[in-house]
């Protein structure tokens, strides 16, 4: 892993620099990386989601290859970027869909199936994006780590590494942003907002 990670930040600053050489080798290298964060982002969502991870991965490889200005540090710096823009694009396809929330997509329950319905609907990634913006006002850094948790794919370790923090660290901020924004997005549900 360490040699891996060392390839990866050496190439990404090669790249920054303008080796063109550097963007072909680094290409399968971020790839996989993306790969697995879109694969544990996609694996929590419902049967049938119309976003595949196919999909995913290459939206956020194509942001990723306009950024040209970044100055890579090393992994950690290009893993936190990455859950960023896998956040932007989940976001901007929840809010492209959105109209279904006010009827575009109604889809006829009966009476019996509803409760049953409510129960597999997952947060809408509007309301957790907008509740996400809303704990990095109140706490920047419980904010990051679920976006590098949830949107990223990281774990605990690999969160404490991107934001120089303890383990520990990370998985209080995890739990404490965990309840809040539970709190705020049941907030939102309540009050239709």
């Amino acid at each position: 892993m360490a040699s891996s990670s060392t390839d990866l930040t050496g190439l990404l600053q090669a790249w920054r620099q303008g080796d063109e050489e550097a963007l072909r080798r680094l290409t399968p290298l971020v790839y996989s990386e993306m790969r697995k964060a879109a694969r544990h982002y996609m694996a929590g969502e419902r049967p049938g989601h119309s976003l595949q991870t196919t999909a995913l991965i290459n939206e956020v490889y194509l942001r990723l290859v306009g950024v040209r200005k970044v100055s890579w540090q090393n992994r950690a710096h290009f893993l936190a970027v990455c859950a960023r823009l896998m956040r932007r694009v989940l976001t901007d396809y929840a809010r492209s869909r959105d109209y279904q929330k006010r009827g575009g997509g109604l889809v006829r329950v009966d009476l019996s199936e509803a409760p049953a319905t409510v129960a597999k609907l997952n947060p809408d990634l509007a309301d957790l994006d907008e509740a996400m913006n809303k704990l990095a006002t109140v706490d920047e850094r419980k904010s990051q780590v679920v976006e590098l948790r949830f949107f990223g794919g990281l774990d605990v370790k690999e969160t404490a590494e991107v934001l120089k923090v303890s383990p520990e660290t990370v998985m209080r901020d995890w739990k404490i942003a965990q309840a809040w924004l539970l709190r705020e997005l049941s907030g939102t549900k309540r009050h239709g907002s």
